[in-house]
């Protein structure tokens, strides 16, 4: 009976799909139109009446073994079997048939399949790799299909391209894969035996020769010691000679093949040819009574004349019993020893030391433990001093000493390395300047005041004269920029002349450039810092130092100094003047402490007032972080505080914004964000976030990156006036405390 059609009952079977996409089963295929869509299905995915989808490769259990893809899972994993087939051989009497053994490759990471036949020697047979690499089908009707690793075992048969192979055995690693697959094993089987192989081992062991061949094996000493050399250092004294002398060498003893080379250490400016080599690589017979053999006197063979003329009809046989053999003896690795005497071809070299490697041979092949260098008396060679002739005025003094070191005259060679790292690089000028006047009695001249430039990349010198108004000294260059040799110095001398460094500068020195003598009174900004940077360059500003002299000059005075201080400071603010605390100084020391001294200290101590930090320069400093972070979420963070603040106010606790920017991970250093919410927080420790977040959004309100407090750097045109960072007044308690001690 039929089944009414109810709702649910319905001949559509596209009822509930949700893909109807179809598959493309035709392409053109370098130009040619083909069938391409063999294993693709039908409509929606769903494969067609009688279509099976091949697997591309092997197939395992779901969930055993690594996620990753076969190529990276199974990479240089290869299993191995040993297999045979058989061919025949037709028009033979020997054999029907042969049998020839292989290996079998199978490559885990793309189901490929090598075989490869060992060589034999003389089979007369191409063999090597029968079956290339690839992917081999399965034998008909499966012949769509490909070998996978099921498909092998041992004791079994494979077909490849219509020849059978006998799998009889597998290696370990291939037994143990195949195992943790749950792979049943197979017995492996002995290979069957072969007629004709074995017929040509008979013949093989019968051929033995009546006269077998002296063999002297000497691989296996190559193999053990190759690239391994014994190093001596050796000595040979040929003073006994007309014009001979002394000489260093170097001995070689290779444990390949026992063969020794001497080398000879050439030093500089010895006269002799520049081939080192003494001996070259070879054995080192020992000396013996022996007369000296003629060519062709010593062979490896003695033949014996049995019968017969010589030359042809003769007959001769080996003397296997060596007869007339000359027996010679070679050095080896045991007769070399510390302080033995080696004859070199009727030289004798002394051993006095050895290498490191050398010793540990000793040691551990003969049990050597003493390695003691052995010391010689050598002749003692008077080495002539060069003397370079005085400066004679022409060009540099560094020009003429070149030219008195060669033959051929080079050019004084200059300090690369401090020009690059003391050439003006931005703010950093490198340049000292002083302020300095001249030490004369003339009333025009001691009014003169001068700018001292010392130039840290290359030791040169300045001096320049600014303009004064009415003075009637028209100022400008005073003196060119050149090294400047210090006075009281001979000229015509050989040894170099000294000139003025960097550390001979300083405020409070006497300098005399080409019989002017200058004062230095002041130097610029730039200058202080940097000599206080580098105080291992500039003792005078290195401020332990000065300390630790103004404690031995002022401790027997340490109750006088304190009432002074006290007396220059009424109002006990701790603090005094510039100017009495120079005089006191000054006058403590006794003249022990130079004024340049006197002033380092005076900064090192010098109260000044800390300047207020610029809002903007802040805010300017994290716009530029948020920038490079890429931060934009302006938006959303505004919501964030609009969702805690549940009085509309506007206003959150400090503390609180903080904490919501941290957690909003707002890319700002920690102290910034603390400084810039302090400067937007009110009296009741409450913040405007709708203001602060307008202030820091780098996208609608930018502001230009500027440094709020400009830092000290290279004025071209200074003309000695005081900086705007001079001290004014001195901490003289800190002074104190860091002298002499905390005072009960």
């Amino acid at each position: 009976m039929a089944l009414p059609l109810l709702p649910g009952y319905s001949f559509n079977t596209n009822l509930g799909k949700e893909k109807f996409h179809k598959s493309q089963h035709f392409d053109i295929s370098n130009g040619t139109p083909m069938m391409v869509g063999e294993e693709k299905p039908g409509i929606g995915g769903e494969l067609l009446p009688g279509q099976t989808i091949r697997p591309k490769f092997s197939v395992y259990p779901k969930g055993d073994g690594s996620a990753l893809p076969s190529w990276v899972a199974f990479d240089k994993q290869v299993l191995c079997f040993d297999a045979y087939f058989t061919e025949p051989v037709p028009e033979s009497r020997e054999e029907l048939s042969r049998v020839r053994y292989c290996r079998i490759y199978f490559y885990l990471e793309d189901d490929s399949i090598q075989v490869v036949e060992p060589e034999i020697q003389n089979s007369g047979i191409p063999q090597g790799t029968l079956i290339r690499r690839h992917r081999i089908p399965l034998p008909p009707p499966n012949d769509d299909q490909f070998y996978t690793v099921e498909c092998f075992n041992l004791n079994i048969k494979v077909v490849f391209y219509s020849r059978t192979f006998n799998i009889i055995n597998c290696d370990q690693f291939t037994s143990n894969f195949l195992r943790k697959l749950g792979v049943r094993l197979n017995s492996p089987v002995l290979p069957p035996g072969d007629s004709y192989n074995s017929i040509r081992q008979q013949m093989k062991d019968s051929m033995k020769p009546l006269r077998p061949l002296e063999r002297i094996d000497t691989l296996k000493q190559f193999l053990e010691h190759d690239r391994e050399v014994l190093r001596f250092f050796c000595h040979w004294d040929d003073t006994d000679e007309m014009f001979g002398d002394s000489r260093e060498l170097i001995l070689h003893y290779f444990l390949a093949d026992d063969t020794v080379e001497v080398r000879e250490v050439i030093k500089p400016n010895s006269g002799r040819d520049s081939g080192p080599v003494f001996l070259l690589r070879s054995k080192l017979p020992k000396p013996s009574s022996m007369r000296m053999l003629k060519p062709g006197e010593k062979t490896a063979r003695t033949v014996l004349n049995v019968f017969g003329p010589m030359g042809q009809g003769g007959r001769h046989i080996l003397d296997s019993l060596k007869t007339g053999a000359v027996h010679e003896e070679f050095y080896k690795d045991s007769d070399f020893i510390i302080g033995a005497t080696i004859n070199v071809w009727g030289r004798n070299i002394i051993i006095y030391d050895c290498d490191a490697f050398t010793q540990e041979h000793y040691r551990t092949k003969f049990g050597i433990d003493n390695f003691t260098p052995f010391t010689f008396k050598q002749s003692v060679t008077r080495k002539v001093e060069r003397e370079i002739p005085p400066y004679n005025g022409f060009g540099s003094e560094e020009d003429s000493l070149c030219s008195c070191q060669g033959l051929l005259p080079k050019p004084p060679q200059k300090d690369f390395k401090k020009m690059m790292e003391k050439d003006r690089q931005g703010l950093e000028s490198n340049v000292l300047r002083y302020v300095g006047r001249l030490v004369t009695d003339s009333p025009i001249d001691v009014e003169r005041i001068f700018i001292i430039s010392y130039f840290l990349a290359d030791d040169t010198i300045s001096v320049f004269e600014p303009p004064q108004t009415n003075s009637g000294v028209i100022g400008g260059k005073f003196l060119e920029r050149n090294r400047i040799k210090k006075p009281d110095q001979e000229l015509f001398k050989s040894e170099l002349s000294e000139y003025f460094k960097a550390e001979d500068l300083y405020v409070g020195a006497r300098v005399c450039f080409y019989g002017q003598n200058f004062q230095l009174m002041n130097a610029d900004e730039y200058t202080f810092n940097y000599m206080e940077r580098h105080p291992d360059e500039f003792p005078k500003a290195d401020i332990a130092t000065i300390l630790s002299k103004l404690k031995n000059i002022a401790e027997p005075k340490l109750k006088d100094i304190r009432m002074s201080f006290v007396k220059n400071d009424p109002s006990n603010t701790g603090t005094i003047l510039y100017g009495p605390f120079r005089n006191l100084l000054a006058e403590v020391a006794e003249g022990q402490l130079s004024e340049h001294e006197i002033m380092t200290v005076g900064r090192h101590y010098s109260s000044r007032e800390q300047r207020e930090i610029d809002i903007k320069f802040l805010l300017a400093m994290a716009q530029e972080q948020l920038r490079r972070k890429g931060f934009e979420d302006f938006p959303r963070l505004l919501n964030y505080f609009i969702h805690k603040d549940k009085a509309r106010k506007g206003m959150l606790p400090t503390e609180e914004c903080r904490t919501i920017c941290k957690a909003f991970k707002l890319p700002v250093a920690d102290d910034l964000l603390r400084a810039i919410l302090a400067k937007f927080e009110s009296e009741d420790n409450q913040l405007d976030y709708n203001v602060f977040l307008s202030e820091i959004n780098w996208r609608d309100n930018p502001l230009p990156f500027y440094q709020s407090e400009t830092p000290v750097k290279f004025v071209p045109d200074w003309n000695g006036e005081s900086s705007p960072h001079a001290v004014i007044s001195i901490s003289y308690k800190i002074l104190i405390e860091d002298v002499f001690g905390k005072q009960d």
